[in-house]
C-alpha cells in the first residue's frame, strides 16, 4: 500500500503542476489585463502555457509522426506503421513504404529501454528510411501492462529481440542503440549455438555499455556506489490505481525524468526560462526547437522493476556480458561462438552515459570473427544522443554504417542517398 500511495502521489503532483500552469495561463490571458502596462501578466500565461504543456507532454506516447518519403520517381510515398510481432512488453513493428522498390537493406533497429519509447529514435528512422527497410522495437509502457502478462526482465528481452529476429530472417541488419546493446550481442550469440540461419548478416552497436568499467563515468559510478537494496527500496514503485497495470512493481518514468533533468539542471533550467520569454514576447511557435525537443524528452514511460534491476545487477555490477558469463533461458551464452556476424561499434569522444572504450570492448568478445569482420569508428566531438541523431550521425556515422551494411550484404542494393544536408 506504500508502493501504491507514493505512484499516485507522484501522479497527483504531476496532474496539480499541470492544472496550475492550465489556470495561469488562463487567468493572466483575459483581455481586460491588456489595460494595465505591467509586463508580469505577460509572464505568467507565458510560465502557464509552458508549465501546462511540459507536465501533459509526462503522460503522452508521443506519435511517430512520419507520413511519407520523396522518392526517386519523383513522388513522395505514403509510410504507414505496421505490427509484425504484437507482444505484451513491445512488439516488432515496421515503416512499410508504398510502392517502393525493394532496396536490399532490412534493417532492425533496437530501441532502448531507458525511461523513453522508441520515438526518441525518429530521427534515426527518418534518416535511414530513403535507404533501409526499417524494422524497431516498440517498447510498451509497463504501467499499461498487467499483472497477469507476467514478468520481463534482461533475459526477456533478450529472447524478444530472438524471437524477432527469426521473424525477419537472416537477410537482416541489427542497429542497436545505447542501453540495448549488450543484450542484442547476447541474443546474437544466442541465435549462433541455437539457431544459426536465424543470425543478423551485421550487428552495429552504437554507445552501449558492453563493458561498463571499461571508462567510468556517472552511470557506471552511481552503478557500483548503489546496492541492490537501496534500489528496490528507494527507486521501486507500485503502479497505481489508474492504470492497466495497477500493483505492477515498476521504475516510474517520473522518477526516471527526475534523474534526467538532475544531470543537466542548469541547462534545463536556462532552457525553459529561455522558453517562457520567448512565449511572452510572442517569438515562440507551436513545433518550435524547444517544443520539438521536450515534447519527446519530458514522455516517459515506467519500466518493469525486474528489468531494471536485473540490468544493474547483471550487466553494471555483475559484468556478466562484459566477461562473457551471461545466462539466458538457463543457457550459457558464448559470444565467442559469432563467427559469420560483422560486428562494428560506434562511440562518441564526448559520450558521459557510454563513454569511449564501453561499447568498443565487444570487439574484444567476438573470438570467433575475423579481424575483416570487426569495425569500430569514434566520432571524436559528439555526445552520446549525437552519434545516433543529428548532425554527427547524419553527416558522418549513417554513411558509414551503411558501407558497413553493403560490404557485408550479397543482396543486391539500391544506391545510399546522399542526407547530409537535411533540415534538422
Amino acid at each position: 500500500m506504500r508502493q501504491l500511495l507514493t505512484y499516485d502521489f507522484m501522479e497527483s503532483m504531476r496532474v496539480t503542476n499541470q492544472w496550475m500552469g492550465s489556470t495561469a495561463r488562463a487567468m493572466c490571458s483575459y483581455p481586460q489585463l491588456g489595460l494595465a502596462a505591467n509586463p508580469v501578466f505577460n509572464l505568467m500565461a507565458a510560465w502557464g502555457e509552458v508549465t501546462e504543456r511540459s507536465f501533459a507532454r509526462m503522460v503522452a506516447k508521443p506519435d511517430w509522426g512520419i507520413y511519407s518519403i520523396p522518392g526517386d520517381d519523383g513522388r513522395d510515398h505514403i509510410v504507414s506503421v505496421e505490427t509484425v510481432v504484437p507482444r505484451p512488453f513491445g512488439d516488432l513493428i515496421r515503416f512499410q513504404v508504398s510502392g517502393r522498390a525493394p532496396t536490399g537493406r532490412k534493417v532492425l533497429l533496437v530501441a532502448p529501454m531507458s525511461g523513453h519509447y522508441a520515438t526518441l529514435l525518429r530521427s534515426t528512422v527518418l534518416s535511414l528510411l530513403p535507404d533501409c527497410d526499417v524494422y524497431i522495437t516498440d517498447w510498451h509502457n509497463a504501467r499499461d501492462i498487467p499483472v497477469s502478462a507476467g514478468k520481463f526482465d534482461v533475459e526477456d528481452y533478450t529472447l524478444y529481440l530472438v524471437d524477432f529476429l527469426k521473424e525477419m530472417g537472416p537477410d537482416t541488419h541489427v542497429i542497436a542503440v545505447c542501453q540495448p546493446a549488450p543484450l542484442a550481442l547476447a541474443a546474437t550469440a544466442y541465435l549462433a549455438e541455437e539457431d544459426p540461419k536465424a543470425q543478423p548478416r551485421t550487428l552495429t552497436l552504437i554507445g552501449g555499455p558492453i563493458d561498463p568499467d571499461a571508462a567510468a563515468t556517472d552511470v557506471t559510478d552511481f552503478g557500483n556506489r548503489v546496492t541492490m537494496g537501496q534500489l528496490e527500496q528507494h527507486v521501486i514503485q507500485r503502479v497505481g490505481f489508474k492504470y492497466a497495470g495497477a500493483g505492477r512493481l515498476v521504475y516510474p518514468g517520473l522518477q526516471q525524468l527526475t534523474s534526467f533533468m538532475a544531470m543537466n539542471a542548469e541547462k534545463h533550467a536556462k532552457a525553459f526560462t529561455d522558453q517562457i520569454l520567448r512565449v511572452a514576447k510572442g517569438e515562440a511557435g507551436d513545433h518550435d526547437k524547444h517544443n520539438k525537443f521536450y515534447d519527446e524528452y519530458l514522455a516517459v514511460m515506467d519500466m518493469t522493476a525486474e528489468f531494471y534491476l536485473t540490468t544493474v545487477e547483471r550487466i553494471f555490477k555483475g559484468l556478466e556480458i562484459a566477461q562473457n558469463r551471461f545466462v539466458v533461458d538457463g543457457k550459457q551464452v558464448d559470444i565467442g561462438k559469432i563467427t559469420t556476424v560483422a560486428v562494428k561499434t560506434v562511440e562518441g569522444g564526448k559520450d558521459d552515459i557510454s563513454a569511449p572504450g564501453q561499447c568498443v570492448a565487444a570487439l574484444d568478445l567476438c573470438t570467433g570473427l575475423p579481424p575483416e569482420k570487426k569495425a569500430n569508428y569514434l566520432e571524436p566531438n559528439a555526445g552520446h544522443y549525437g552519434i545516433f541523431a543529428g548532425k554527427s550521425w547524419r553527416n558522418n556515422i549513417r554513411p558509414l554504417v551503411l558501407d558497413f551494411i553493403d560490404a557485408n550484404c550479397d543482396v543486391p542494393k539500391a544506391p545510399v542517398k546522399d542526407t547530409a544536408t537535411a533540415a534538422e
